[in-house]
């Protein structure tokens, strides 16, 4: 009988580990690839160090006027002199620091949220639902508490910008949750209103929708009801968003095998324990990538409210483009603007990505 000596495994060449490895493995694995990276390297690097410079290098930062813009770089004094008008809108600069107290409250919120080892995070997201949506209310609006009234047309900026994405984002995925639940029922009437109004909002561009917020609405509710701009742009667009939630969640609960709901009936579940506990956290858990996508779709049309006269980010940093004493730095704002939606967009898919990985369990 042979007797085979067992070897310890060998480690690979060294050719084929660390970042050599990986460029040879990913980049220039053949010839195709290697002619194709090439060809990418000599198209993408060029007008990369070109921005670069123009961002960093030979950028201007300090200063008051355009004066200070001495350089061929980009002209960040533009920004720095109309930052607060960019982050507050036309708030009072007396009162932004209630604005500041819920930037930071939130930002720890949705730390809290985010961190894994939180303790009593239960506690705090239901805080964060019922609670703290009323303690931002009277902090930004006032006219209670010793504290100064602001009205919602002063608003306008980032702070807009978040208001609006964050009330509609909350907002509509409860409401579109019960939509695509209606929509499966059983019961015609409750199924034929949820599929009417899906298709009925759907079918309409959100501008549209805007428009009829902001001129249809007070003459639905009468002149004994008053609704400024805000309050109509949050009703359409939550009206608007939670049809699209309700597709999205509607094709997590088409995804879970009929298996599912039939262990559930064979427990003694009725259809909403059944659907708390068994059906509606599996596809929510499939669909993560969908709902988030329609959550970073609704941050970016927020700049769409411009067209019914509020300045969010965006309309704030056009409406800086036209002072005279500032002419010739669009680019300079555009890109700002386009960094600021670019780190939100970013961070809510990332925490996405994040999601999938922890909550998969494999099938």
């Amino acid at each position: 009988m042979t007797v085979h000596e067992f070897k310890p495994d060998l480690a690979p060449p060294t050719s084929a580990r660390g970042v050599v490895g990986w460029l040879k493995y990913n980049l220039f694995n053949g010839p195709v690839n290697s002619i194709f990276t090439l060809l990418l390297i000599y198209l993408v690097i060029p007008p990369l160090l070109s921005a670069f410079q123009w961002i960093f290098i030979d950028a201007d930062f300090i200063g008051d006027s355009r004066d200070a813009c001495t350089s061929d770089g980009a002209c960040w004094v533009f920004i720095s002199s109309r930052f607060e008008q960019l982050i507050y809108g036309f708030y009072p600069s007396e009162e932004r620091w209630r604005v500041n107290i819920v930037f930071v409250s939130f930002a720890l919120i949705i730390a809290g949220l985010i961190w894994p080892k939180t303790p009593q995070k239960t506690k705090l997201a239901i805080f964060s639902l019922v609670i703290y949506p009323i303690i931002v209310f009277y902090l930004l609006i006032g006219d209670s508490f010793g504290l100064a009234k602001v009205d919602t047309h002063q608003w306008g900026g980032l702070m807009l910008t978040l208001t609006l994405a964050v009330v509609g984002i909350v907002a509509a995925l409860p409401f579109g949750i019960l939509l695509a639940l209606g929509r499966r029922s059983d019961m015609p009437i409750i199924r034929s209103f949820s599929t009417i109004y899906i298709e009925f909002w759907r079918a309409v561009p959100l501008i549209t929708v805007l428009f009829m917020a902001s001129v249809m609405l007070p003459l639905f509710v009468g002149s004994e009801v008053d609704f400024d701009k805000l309050m109509r742009a949050l009703i359409g667009i939550i009206m608007f968003q939670s049809a699209y939630m309700a597709e999205v969640i509607r094709g997590g609960l088409q995804a879970i095998p009929k298996g599912q709901y039939e262990a559930g009936e064979a427990l003694g579940l009725n259809y909403w324990q059944s659907t708390g506990l068994i059906i509606l956290p599996q596809a929510l858990k499939i669909t993560i990538p969908s709902i988030v996508n329609t959550f970073i779709a609704l941050f970016k049309d927020t700049s769409l409210v411009l067209i019914i006269g509020l300045f969010d980010l965006l309309a704030i940093g056009q409406s800086a483009l036209a002072d005279p004493a500032w002419l010739g730095f669009s680019t300079e704002m555009y890109v700002f603007v386009a960094f600021v939606f670019w780190v939100f967009c970013f961070g809510m898919s990332r925490y996405s990505v994040y999601l999938e990985n922890k909550l998969h369990t494999g099938h």
